[in-house]
């Protein structure tokens, strides 16, 4: 019972039993969309019910809360981010690739200094692929 939600366990033990939503719904004393509710983890029965709700699909009310409980996934700052950080990398390698051909033409840049900012812009490349390839393992 922990792997699934508790309106998963809540519908498991209804079907269990042989029960309709609306037959649980009235041994229960509230209405059928609120078992609806319920199963599908968008509102919790209330806490003083769990012991007749426990009674009714024939487990405990310790069983009946073992369930895990659903919670809404936030995106992280990492993943918000990320994005962002990966096109500051590109737009580096960008500008150092034109910057290297626009000095390059005017003769503004040495053969040193031109192969140095190109390395800053493949490296940013690199990063960025490596960030993909390491996504796609996971």
């Amino acid at each position: 019972m922990s792997q699934e939600s508790f309106g998963t366990t809540i519908t498991k033990l209804r079907k269990e039993k042989g029960m309709t939503q609306l037959d649980l719904a009235r041994k229960m004393g509230v209405t059928d969309k609120a078992v609806s509710k319920w199963e599908r983890d968008l509102s919790f029965p209330d806490v003083s019910s769990l012991p007749k709700l426990a009674e009714e699909l024939g487990v405990t009310v310790d069983e009946l809360l073992k369930a895990k409980a659903e919670k809404p996934e936030r995106e992280s700052t990492t993943q918000k981010v990320r994005p962002l950080v990966e096109l500051v990398f590109k737009a580096v390698a960008l500008a150092m690739g034109v910057g290297v051909t626009a000095l390059t033409v005017l003769d503004e840049v040495k053969p040193n200094d031109a192969f140095r900012l190109l390395g800053i812009g493949l490296a940013c490349l690199a990063i960025v692929q490596i960030a993909h390839h390491q996504d796609e393992k996971a």
